[in-house]
């Protein structure tokens, strides 16, 4: 969204009730990909209705997949195979969803058609040079602008060749780009990683038929594959749960069910960093939707005490450290990330972003190249900027339940590119958050 909005946030009453949250953002994505690669049709339910997943969804139905919508978080995709994509007039816009943009590079390298992938400002000043290398050892042409950055120009007809890559650094995005080009490339492609990160794309291209062989840290699969349509039910996504996890944590005789959340291994990292801080997080009902676990979380208020979170659990929570600051800003001691720099590349710096904001608040925070120490107290009211990045200003909207006075939140629009009607689920459980 290009038009800029502000929400003020204050003290509000305890959380309650059973929230349904949105569909997967990952899991999305993949289901309306694969589907269109697939032969035959596939129906998705739990699609994620937000600005992002909507955009990778227009992208496909340019570049010749029929993509219908028969009715709200449900798509119906008429698959046109591995080989069936059309070449598209124009640039492909991926929004502010970088997921689409990198998956996307991987498996339009492969194509016999040129591509142009662009992005809305925020996209454009994330790098691109950790995808675009390895998808160019594989014998892919892709130029960018200055510093690795959008617009991604793709050149097609490049004949690509398995490789074995280990990531220099843990990225789900840039593993799933690449073993996407391995499924058009000559012989096999192995991913390794450095920490295990989430395995969304190797579960579904399973449940898409596609020989792959996958483990924590490691995946392998050979080209020349095809797609076999199947359905996908997509969970609700963790990382939107995150945000009344942490909120329903902090908010005193606060209690909410949240229904059907995806429990991806891979996804959960902040799931047991709030349970090492003393959150009381419970599961229930849980199932199996498209191959992911899932269960009913019941979150209620407890004291929270500040830790040295587990490095080896950053990479499991790379997108819900906004919501874990808030939570070590309510704790009893200091809470210390290390191993995080990641998240200096993300749709904001969230390391400076959250510092910063925390600070406008009246709270410590010293950072360090790849993470901060926060050291907790009473929070006041202030004015923060998101910096345009919906998990930033999703974290201050629960900041601002807590604080003693108002909490202007600056540049919130782009909360409707991973969750749309935040702000009407938050206030329905008992948010005082209105538009400024």
């Amino acid at each position: 969204m290009s038009s800029k909005q502000d929400w003020i946030a204050s003290a509000g009453q305890p959380l309650s009730g059973t929230l349904d949250i949105p569909g997967d953002k990952s899991v999305s994505h993949r289901a309306v990909m694969f589907a269109a690669l697939a032969d035959g049709m596939s129906t998705i339910d739990g699609f994620l209705e937000g600005e992002d997943t909507r955009a990778t969804a227009a992208i496909f139905s340019r570049l010749g997949v029929r993509v219908e919508t028969p009715s709200p978080s449900r798509r119906v995709v008429h698959g046109v195979g591995v080989d069936g994509l059309k070449p598209a007039e124009g640039a492909l816009d991926c929004g502010n969803a970088g997921t689409g943009m990198r998956l996307l590079a991987g498996l339009l390298a492969a194509q016999p058609f040129d591509s142009v992938l662009v992005g809305d400002e925020s996209l454009s000043k994330r790098p691109m040079r950790r995808v675009t290398g390895p998808l160019s050892s594989m014998g892919a042409r892709i130029d960018t602008e200055e510093g690795g950055l959008p617009p991604l120009r793709i050149h097609g007809g490049q004949p690509l060749t398995g490789i074995d890559y280990t990531l220099e650094v843990a990225s789900a995005q840039v593993k799933s780009a690449v073993l996407l080009a391995g499924l058009y490339a000559d012989g096999e492609t192995l991913v390794r990683e450095p920490h295990p990160t989430r395995d969304y794309t190797e579960r579904m291209l399973k449940a898409f038929g596609v020989d792959i062989d996958f483990s924590p840290g490691f995946a392998r699969l050979r080209g020349g594959q095809r797609l076999k349509a199947t359905d996908i039910a997509v969970p609700a996504d963790f990382s939107s749960a995150a945000f009344f996890l942490v909120a329903a944590s902090i908010i005193p005789g606060s209690e909410l069910r949240l229904r059907a959340v995806g429990l991806n291994p891979r996804r959960t990292g902040l799931l047991q960093a709030l349970r090492l801080m003393g959150a009381d997080i419970s599961e229930e009902n849980a199932s199996e939707h498209g191959g992911e676990p899932v269960a009913d979380l019941v979150v209620r208020h407890a004291p929270l005490q500040g830790i040295e979170v587990p490095e080896a659990l950053v990479p499991d929570m790379i997108d819900e450290f906004p919501a874990l600051f808030v939570a070590a800003a309510a704790a009893n001691c200091p809470t210390v990330v290390r191993g995080a720099a990641e998240l200096r590349v993300k749709e904001s710096d969230r390391l400076a972003s959250m510092a910063n904001g925390l600070r406008a608040l009246g709270l410590r925070v010293d950072e360090t190249p790849d993470g901060a120490t926060i050291f907790p107290g009473p929070l006041h009211g202030g004015t923060v900027d998101s910096h345009g990045d919906h998990r930033i200003a999703m974290a201050f909207s629960i900041a601002g339940q807590v604080a003693t006075g108002e909490v202007r939140i600056g540049d919130v629009a782009n909360v409707a590119t991973s969750f749309p009607n935040y702000d009407g689920l938050a206030t329905g459980a008992g948010f005082a958050l209105r538009k400024a």
